[in-house]
């Protein structure tokens, strides 16, 4: 049976219902998967006006009957008026939000979905509502009881993994310790057999111009980058680095590595996203179920004009249901 996709319909005042109704309209998943939006009739009858396209919307009460046909499958677990909210941070935005994830982890959980691929969230409206987390990595994991989950971008061939996330230039400099490099290199040789990839290469990218250039330009490849990997090989990995940043993505893109560690959040995201960044896709590896993502954000600067692009949405449920029965198998 094909995949199935939950999709939660992210932040009824952005974009995401609108890059969901839109994506289902341009793309033919039939022959991919199936896939089951998680949200409000209401709010994705909006999208489609907005949208100027034509989906009948189905009530799903049984997942089991969830069809491929060009239709939104629509598993409702709330109902939200949006006309007043297009466009603004919102607290009922936030808690929309919220619940769809939600309904959406109880689904995956509880193996009645294959994945979950998500549309975009607003960190102020999940403030206003008084949610205790800053975005969706931070919630899928309070809500499934992980305690670090792994952020992958996908492009093309290139994967790229990141030591830290969203932490200042310095502190995150500070992150960059041998246990930390080490402690994350296993973590990321877990997630890629989890995705069904068969003894990746791994490069780890350095942190300093030239990878430092023997100490004169920062020592932390020295110090700490290089204990790491030596320590790595001695454990049997596949591991290369710390490659300079100027050469590594480029490589990685062209078949060298199967993916790259990149030591903090701008140095990975800038090389992902000069490479297509409509088609960059965010993986959580980590959670006892996968999950991939848009990776832009709700926009509400376009929201409710109909004009954003699908193209990072289909990429996500691609994605998602190409990686969904290597993952099944490992669990």
């Amino acid at each position: 049976m094909l995949p199935l996709i939950a999709v939660p319909m992210g932040d009824p005042a952005g974009i995401g219902p609108e890059i969901l109704v839109k994506a289902l309209s341009e793309y033919n998943f039939t022959d991919i998967c199936r896939i089951l939006v998680i949200g409000s009739k209401s709010v994705l009858s909006q999208a489609l006006s907005t949208c100027k396209t034509h989906l009948p919307i189905i009530n799903t009460d049984t997942l089991e009957t969830v069809s491929n046909r060009k239709q939104i499958n629509l598993h409702a677990c709330a109902e939200y008026a949006v006309e007043t909210r297009v466009g603004n941070v919102s607290a009922l935005g936030g808690q929309a939000a919220y619940d769809c994830i939600e309904n959406s982890v109880k689904l995956a959980l509880t193996k009645r979905v294959d994945a979950i691929a998500t549309t975009p969230i607003n960190k102020l409206s999940l403030k206003a509502a008084g949610i205790n987390h800053i975005g969706h990595t931070e919630i899928l994991a309070a809500l499934s009881g992980s305690a670090s989950p792994l952020t992958l971008f996908q492009v093309h061939n290139l994967r790229v993994f990141f030591l830290s996330r969203h932490l200042s230039l310095r502190k995150a400099c500070d992150f960059v310790t041998a246990d930390n490099v080490y402690g994350c290199a296993t973590r990321i040789y877990e997630a890629m057999s989890s995705l069904g990839l068969r003894d990746p290469h791994l490069a780890i990218a350095a942190l300093n111009p030239h990878g430092g250039e023997q100490a004169l330009f920062g020592d932390e490849e020295d110090r700490e980058v290089l204990p790491a990997i030596s320590k790595l090989k001695a454990e049997g990995y596949k591991v290369t680095g710390p490659v300079p940043a100027d050469a590594v993505f480029h490589q990685a893109l062209n078949g060298k590595f199967d993916a790259v560690l990149s030591l903090y959040h701008d140095q990975g995201h800038i090389a992902t996203k000069m490479v297509d960044f409509e088609r960059t896709v965010s993986i959580t590896c980590g959670l006892p179920f996968l999950r991939t993502s848009v990776d832009h954000g709700t926009a509400f600067d376009i929201a409710g004009t109909g004009k954003a692009s699908a193209v990072s949405m289909i990429e996500a449920i691609l994605t998602a249901a190409k990686y969904a029965a290597s993952f099944q198998q490992k669990k």
